[in-house]
This record gives structure tokens, C-alpha cells and sequence, in this order.
């Protein structure tokens, strides 16, 4: 088994309406979905204090790529959203490939026998876990944290 940062971290899926979040366990065995949070003004200051409340040592934000890869639409929102809960908590911030994460939340509630409409409201946390188990199983694997660091914003003089 290699080395694996024990400590909560918390899971976050960025759309453009809404945010999922979920959260893992100290041991990073399971990852399970917290709530979602309207995409509004008070949406980083929301996930930073669940940061807080679960005692996270890490966030992990979502990086939507295509399937090459490479950027979509979305992945500068995602850098831009995870830049600002970088600036805002005093836990670290990764960004993490996640790929088909809403693929498979769509997938994993057609398959729970939920239709798409009836899981508009928690299809962004079941992203969110997907996402969050995805990287907690690629550090399980590698010895390695997931992702890229977001470096915490600089002081404009």
C-alpha cells in the first residue's frame, strides 16, 4: 500500500447554475455528497466554510477536459472558480481531471431509476463524489496527490 495523506477533503463540481460538493472520509475510503450550492456571489465563501465545518485539510475542484484532454467551455469558469476559493481558504486547492464525472452521476441516478429531471438537484453532488473518489482512488494508486496546486492568489500592491 503507498502512502496516503490521511485527512478530509472535500469535492467540488463546478456548473454554471450550480456547485455539488461532497466530502471524504479522513481515511479517503469513501467520498459522499454534501450539498449543492447556487452558483451565485456567495457560492466560494459557502464551499470555503465547509472547508471549516468538516475540518478539510484540501479541496479538490473539478477540470472539465474533453476526452483529448483538452480545454472545453468550461475549464477556464472551473481555473477561475477554483482561483477564487484558493484566494478565500487557508486549506490547500487542487484542480483534478473530471471527466465524464457528469457522464457517470447521469448514469449511476438513470441506473438508481431516477429520471433526468427528478435528479436536476443533486446530480451536481453526485458528480462531485464521483469526481472526489476518482482522485482519492488515483492517490490511493500513485503515492501521489491528484490534480494540480492552485497557488494562492498574490497581494495586487
Amino acid at each position: 500500500m503507498t502512502d496516503f495523506r490521511r485527512g478530509v477533503r472535500i469535492g467540488v463540481d463546478v456548473g454554471k447554475a450550480r456547485v455539488g460538493v461532497a466530502r471524504s472520509d479522513p481515511d479517503g475510503l469513501l467520498a459522499v455528497p454534501v450539498e449543492t450550492v447556487p452558483r451565485a456571489k456567495a457560492a466560494v465563501a459557502r464551499i470555503t466554510a465547509l472547508a471549516d465545518e468538516y475540518a478539510a485539510t484540501e479541496i479538490l475542484v473539478g477540470l472539465p477536459l474533453n476526452m483529448r484532454g483538452e480545454d472545453t467551455a468550461s475549464t477556464q469558469d472551473a481555473r477561475d472558480f477554483a482561483a477564487a476559493v484558493a484566494a478565500a481558504s487557508v486549506v490547500p486547492v487542487r484542480l483534478v481531471d473530471e471527466r465524464l464525472s457528469t457522464v457517470s452521476a447521469h448514469a449511476a441516478l438513470r441506473d438508481a431509476g431516477r429520471s433526468q429531471r427528478n435528479s436536476r438537484s443533486i446530480v451536481d453532488q453526485v458528480a462531485a463524489v464521483v469526481l472526489l473518489q476518482q482522485a482519492l482512488d488515483v492517490e490511493k494508486s500513485s503515492g501521489r496527490p491528484p490534480g494540480t496546486p492552485v497557488p494562492p492568489a498574490q497581494e495586487s500592491a
